[in-house]
């Protein structure tokens, strides 16, 4: 049990154990119906097919030929040359795969420059909060999501999780970028990356004995419902801990916001019809696609011990430690998540930073003195600090590259 220790399976067992027949045997059984409608899509309308059945063809054929063809080394070497939303594609490319990539670089129509401006400077207001949630909080809430957390394990990058953190946190930090649309950001580029990776992994998973004797009768990873869930992890969940944490949020905020997740959610391959129109679609989307799968898994336990711990020796030098590195996790996604994916209780920790959060949200938000800060929630606030330092700096010197394997046996 390499890198998980006993006491961590241990403290998840429980969890484990009451739900484990449906988590880890047949999860797909728990997914209701679709019943969303694609009238409350960006699109207004579609076809109305049930996105678990649902993947990204064109793309996953390109790819699939890239990877048979030996051709991956070449093209991820070209790639790393394509670093702005500006820039020309590099040459060299097989032609089809370059065709593709020009057309999915493009916006939408329906995009809209001023709200996606107004999006990075909500970015840039309230930074604090959207990194910590949707780099730690949605990365907590990612391994209690079955099969995101099987795919993650048994594919390359589960090999390697500092490595699979820092890609990851590449498409992170560009989005949440200021110049994130802007011709020098690079929003663009990761997003397309991001696609092509989930066609290689498409492609080579099914042929992972540890992922099909997993993947609850799923014969191919990563479907459009797959990326729903995923997508509902990030500017959902967000906004749901905003809301709930009482920061102010304009109404021109929250709407260029979801704006600006909705064209990502297009630059990844998430079809119109799929993507919410508004917060209260988006709502109704998560309700149905996200809370009846989320669940304990031994994959998801493991690698969140892997990325608590890739923390907690990160930031120690800050003076932050693994007991305040699990309570600020736990205060994140709440207890049920927490349980599910093995984080220990620290019952110190976990009812100060219950107590200084709100306080210290309430203090950035000038809605209360300093005076009426309790000393310990500078403690909390260093963590909080770390935790999103750690996520924006981990990309740094890495590329999204396609995947020509799986996670070694």
């Amino acid at each position: 049990m390499d890198g998980l220790s006993r006491r961590r399976m241990l403290v998840a067992g429980g969890a484990l154990g009451a739900f484990g027949t449906l988590s880890l045997a047949s999860p797909a059984r728990a997914r209701s119906l679709w019943t969303w409608s694609p009238s409350a899509s960006v699109a207004g309308a579609g076809a109305g097919l049930d996105p678990e059945w649902v993947w990204d063809e064109e793309v996953d054929r390109l790819v699939a030929a890239v990877i048979e063809r030996g051709d991956v080394p070449a093209v991820n070497e070209r790639l790393r040359q394509w670093t702005r939303n500006d820039q020309p594609l590099p040459s060299g490319l097989p032609g089809d795969l370059r065709d593709f990539m020009e057309r999915a670089r493009r916006l939408p129509s329906w995009a809209d420059r001023g709200r996606l401006e107004t999006a990075a400077e909500f970015n840039k207001s309230r930074g604090v909060y959207l990194n910590l949630l949707n780099g730690v909080g949605g990365g907590m809430l990612s391994t209690a999501i079955p099969r995101e957390a099987r795919s993650v394990y048994y594919s390359k990058g589960g090999a390697d999780m500092e490595d699979r953190v820092a890609k990851t946190s590449l498409l992170g930090f560009a989005v949440g970028d200021l110049n994130a649309f802007r011709p020098d950001g690079d929003v663009v580029v990761q997003a397309v990356k991001t696609r092509l990776v989930h066609a290689a992994v498409r492609h080579l998973l099914p042929r992972s004995p540890g992922w099909s004797a997993t993947s609850d009768g799923q014969t191919i990873p990563i479907s459009q419902q797959d990326m729903l869930v995923t997508w509902h992890s990030l500017p959902t969940y967000t906004m749901r801990k905003l809301l709930e944490w009482k920061v102010p949020v304009s109404a021109a905020d929250s709407a260029a916001y979801l704006h600006l997740w909705q064209v990502t959610a297009h630059l990844l391959g998430i079809r119109d019809e799929y993507i919410p129109g508004t917060w209260e679609a988006a709502e109704a989307q998560y309700r149905q696609v996200l809370d009846p799968v989320l669940g304990p898994t031994r994959e998801g336990v493991e690698l969140t011990d892997i990325l608590l711990r890739q923390l907690a020796e990160q930031t120690s030098p800050g003076g932050v430690d693994r007991p305040l590195v699990n309570a600020l996790a736990r205060y994140l996604v709440g207890d049920r998540v927490a349980d599910w994916d093995g984080i220990p209780h620290e019952p110190f920790w976990e009812k100060a930073i219950a107590a200084a959060w709100p306080k210290l949200v309430a203090f950035r938000e000038k809605l209360i003195p300093l005076p009426l800060v309790p000393p310990l929630a500078w403690t909390i606030d260093e963590a909080a600090r770390q935790y999103i330092l750690f996520y924006l700096t981990k990309g740094r010197g890495t590329h999204i590259e396609i995947p020509d394997t799986n996670r070694p046996a």
